[in-house]
């Protein structure tokens, strides 16, 4: 199975070390070769580095909702100048378009989307990674959960959590520690505002602070956009599947021959990038019930044929085998 492929995706220091914490607290005693690729005199964390850090977790425990609990013992100050920014805003509507807009600063890769539904907005979390999926997207949700809660003093409830996985553990486990209901084998992961969420008023607002730390997030964001041209090409990918090198290359204002030669140079390629891209998004259309011609034609492929034989390259099995595995 193939590993997210971006060539130097990070995720802040700050947040790496919130997760030792975390674990430390909660009794999970990890490897001295896993704290050691966390280098203290750097600002970021390759992603690398913390696919191995959430492997040892993994490994030095057997709780299955580990990634949950670890989840609901981030707090805000944990998140850099990003986190920050959302404590300080005045609702927390507006705290979810900051994070929409910041969150690469907490990590690269992975994104969050907001979509209108009747009567409310849900929130969509997209990994960005491979590693230890499930667990880490639970510990994503489960941070978004305690994290909404803390900066609007308690007001918030999540109407309805979304697991693209199936349960790790028995329902009600999850029901108690996310205080709602969650539903398993789901399109997405995501999270459930009502209307009048988005009007909660947050405890620590603060425009004066805001605004401060606007200018340095975004100074982050325009040095991680500069570093990280293989981020700008999956996200090109991901919005046009069927945009080929060329294609893609002329949307960032430069030749095919050039981006070639950038991608190089971060150690990546245009085809690595467009695989994991593809990839991912067909895991997420094969626990739909769409026609596998359909899911084809959605990412670019001539016929399912293409497509069947791409996916069995990625993940050493054909698209039915996959999906009938999790259904």
């Amino acid at each position: 199975m193939p590993e997210s492929t971006s060539s130097n995706p990070t995720v802040t220091l700050r947040f790496s070390q919130a997760v030792v914490q975390a674990a430390e607290r909660l009794g999970v005693r990890l490897p001295a070769e896993a704290l050691s690729r966390l280098d203290p005199s750097q600002d970021r964390v390759p992603l690398t580095a913390q696919d191995a850090l959430w492997e040892s977790i993994c490994q030095s425990t057997d709780d299955p909702l580990i990634g949950l609990r670890l989840g609901l013992e981030i707090q805000v100050g944990h998140l850099d100048s990003a986190g920050l920014m959302v404590m300080s805003c005045d609702t927390l509507g507006d705290a979810v378009d900051t994070l929409l807009e910041y969150f690469p600063i907490i990590s690269e890769g992975s994104h969050f989307e907001a979509r209108a539904e009747r009567g409310g907005l849900r929130l969509r979390y997209r990994p960005g990674f491979l590693t230890t999926l499930e667990v880490r997207a639970e510990a994503v949700l489960g941070c978004l959960v305690h994290l909404s809660r803390w900066v609007t003093g308690e007001q918030f409830r999540p109407g309805a959590i979304r697991m693209q996985h199936g349960q790790r553990d028995n329902a009600e486990r999850y029901r108690s520690l996310l205080g709602c209901p969650v539903e398993f084998e789901a399109d997405d992961y995501s999270m459930l505002l009502q209307e009048s969420d988005l009007a909660i008023p947050l405890i620590q607002a603060n425009a004066a602070m805001r605004e401060h730390l606007r200018g340095v997030a975004d100074r982050m964001l325009a040095s991680l956009s500069a570093q990280s041209l293989a981020a700008q090409v999956e996200a090109l990918v991901r919005e046009h599947p069927h945009w080929g090198k060329e294609k893609v290359a002329e949307a960032l204002g430069i030749s095919g021959r050039h981006l070639n030669r950038r991608l190089a140079d971060e150690g990546s390629s245009f085809k690595l990038l467009r695989d994991a891209a593809l990839y991912q998004m067909a895991e997420q259309y094969l626990r739909t019930d769409q026609r596998l011609t359909d899911i084809a034609e959605a990412l670019g492929f001539s016929d399912e044929s293409a497509f069947a034989k791409a996916f069995r390259r990625w993940a050493g099995e054909s698209p039915a085998r996959f999906r009938d595995a999790r259904q």
